[in-house]
């Protein structure tokens, strides 16, 4: 018997740019969003660290807090939701192309990270190696 996953429908930021969220994910980061304020934006990026060698991070930063070079994106779903990530150059080359999605399952619920670039990840999703 095969059972197959129902595909989510992701989103990319206006101009196809920016890392893919899907519904479940957009959701739940407008909520947050709006729970932030108007003048937050999420923050996501990498650093050194984690069982894999790298981990990622996501914040909600105030907007004030961009700095040059980094990269900012829109990302509006059908359904209304709209909010802005913004990302620093050098974590941008491990996640592009990345998928973030959202599980509400009591094991392994919250963010989940789909990353085309790494070659290793954790058991615990939040740490890759490249």
């Amino acid at each position: 018997m095969t059972t197959s996953t129902p595909s989510t429908a992701t989103h990319t930021a206006k101009g196809g740019k920016g890392i893919q969220i899907t519904d479940p994910a957009m959701l739940q980061l407008s909520k947050l969003c709006r729970e932030q304020g108007d003048e937050q934006i999420l923050r996501v990026g990498v650093r050194s660290g984690g069982c894999s060698g790298m981990s990622y991070t996501m914040d909600f930063v105030p907007s004030s807090e961009i700095e040059d070079g980094d990269e900012v994106y829109d990302y509006a779903a059908p359904s209304g939701a709209a909010f802005r990530v913004v990302c620093d150059p050098k974590s941008l080359l491990y996640i592009y192309g990345m998928q973030l999605d959202f599980s509400t399952a009591l094991i392994g619920g919250g963010f989940n990270f789909t990353n085309p670039n790494a070659t290793q990840t954790c058991g615990c999703g939040s740490s890759f190696a490249v």
